[in-house]
């Protein structure tokens, strides 16, 4: 998706096939907290913002970084759908969409994959996911701005929607809903990637939600959404859940388990 937050979103009815059904709450969840085991270390669980809503239905993957890794992939000018990734990331457990890109599907901020760097980092707005020495980093740019570190693997996006557990985006200035994809970390430094299937908040009213859920967010900041918005989850090399992009797009976010 070109970097632009204010470009409409377009579901197609075809697109709208492509991803799954999702079943009411009353009929996966039992109760308010309740999170799915799919694996140690490996979490799923739906959230719904506005009960009254079902399409604003978030899904929630909780990941712990000790028994999973993240890999970034990158192939510029060369943007796959979400079943050519799924072909791509042999071994993959989950994977979202990443950067925004713009028309000719180069990445726009920073991007690192597997050491490679690409881009240039944001000096203005937005956050920064990394693997630095191994160890998850997740931060506010404006806060704690990119210095020239090595890193092995990062993406960039904006804007900031969660900054020490609060809300941090409050501009409603041509805001809109849409979907979504989003990447937090909890108090305990589990990983939270989150995507909406059918058609998301807007950015303000998504970051109040998610600063008050009892995901017990520190740190979360919006990644590429609209027609971008992609996730995929396989579990023993089976296709467990798919949110379908109605774009293909150039980088991903995945997550392997740990050998």
């Amino acid at each position: 998706m070109l970097a632009v937050l204010t470009a409409p979103a377009c579901i197609s009815p075809t697109s709208v096939q492509e991803v799954p059904t999702i079943p009411p709450p009353t009929e996966t969840l039992s109760g308010q907290n309740d999170w799915q085991l799919l694996a140690p270390g490996l979490e799923r669980r739906a959230y719904d913002p506005d009960s009254s809503n079902p399409i604003a239905r978030m899904i929630a993957l909780r990941i712990d970084p000790a028994r999973f890794a993240f890999r970034v992939h990158y192939r510029p000018g060369e943007p796959l759908t979400t079943r050519e990734w799924f072909q791509e990331l042999g071994g993959a457990t989950a994977f979202v969409n990443a950067n925004f890109f713009d028309p000719q599907n180069q990445i726009v901020g920073l991007l690192v994959a597997d050491g490679q760097v690409y881009g240039s980092s944001y000096t203005d707005r937005g956050g920064m996911f990394s693997i630095q020495n191994g160890q998850v980093v997740m931060q506010a740019l404006l806060r704690q701005p990119y210095g020239g570190e090595v890193l092995e693997q990062a993406v960039q996006a904006f804007p900031m929607l969660v900054i020490d557990g609060e809300q941090s985006f409050r501009d409603d200035l041509r805001d809109r809903p849409t979907r979504r994809t989003v990447i937090g970390q909890d108090s305990l430094g589990r990983v939270i990637l989150m995507a909406t299937p059918l058609l998301g908040l807007p950015l303000r009213e998504l970051s109040a939600y998610l600063a008050d859920a009892d995901l017990d967010l520190v740190t979360a900041f919006n990644l590429d959404g609209g027609g971008s918005t992609m996730m995929g989850l396989s579990i023993d090399g089976s296709t467990e859940y798919v949110v379908s992009s109605l774009d293909p797009v150039p980088a991903v976010l995945a997550v392997y388990p740990r050998g």
